[in-house]
């Protein structure tokens, strides 16, 4: 299907005139819905694995991982589990009583710890969660746990493919902050930057490349 181009400063390119009003914007995305449509079955589940489900995190505004299920549910998608994973500590009464939209009460799943890198570990979602759907369900990704250390050996795990390659046919679309030193975002980033532009361009293209939808996330 269609996606956006890979190009810096990853993310929405009307940051350099305005960016306090574009920097959390999700317009710069491609989202071919007919596509998706077409691989869907009468039996097929719809997943989000948020790694990085802080809720809170950008005050009064509208949460971007809201605004997305937001686009999805437009074009028909209607998520059946979504699992939010976030290592700061929040009261779950905050989460459900305040921060959660009542909507999306019955299928939301609040998993208030950090996510592991250990490949096999039960808190790496990659293994514990997404390898319990099948290819027929629809799977959406989304990682940005501001930590490189841990997330840039989660997204090359999905990469690889996981046991004989499962990853690369249960993941549906792939959302990544990818926190490498960019002189545009350095601001925000600080001490979360680790590797290149390139590197990240190289990353995305070849997730691309074994049929994973991938893009750069706000």
């Amino acid at each position: 299907g269609f996606v956006e181009p890979l190009t810096p400063p990853m993310r929405s390119n009307k940051i350099c005139k305005n960016t306090g009003k574009y920097l959390m914007k999700l317009d710069y995305l491609v989202h071919d819905f007919e596509h998706m449509c077409k691989k869907l079955k009468p039996t097929s589940r719809t997943v989000l694995i948020d790694m990085g489900a802080s809720l809170s995190f950008h005050g009064a505004e509208l949460q971007p991982i809201v605004e997305l299920i937001r686009l999805y549910e437009k074009f028909g998608f209607n998520f059946d589990h979504i699992y939010g994973f976030e290592v700061t500590p929040t009261d779950p009464k905050q989460v459900y009583g305040e921060l959660l939209p009542r909507k999306y009460m019955p299928s939301y799943h609040w998993i208030n710890v950090g996510v592991s890198k250990e490949v096999g570990h039960r808190l790496n979602p990659l293994d514990s969660i997404l390898t319990k759907f099948n290819e027929d369900d629809f799977v959406v990704v989304k990682l940005d746990v501001d930590t490189s250390s841990i997330e840039v050996p989660l997204a090359k795990q999905l990469l690889n493919g996981g046991p004989d390659g499962i990853y690369h046919k249960l993941v549906d679309q792939f959302y990544f902050e990818h926190h490498v030193h960019l002189g545009e975002l350095a601001r925000w980033w600080s001490s979360s930057m680790n590797g290149t532009v390139k590197e990240s361009l190289d990353l995305f293209y070849n997730l691309r490349r074994k049929g994973i939808p991938s893009h750069f996330w706000p």
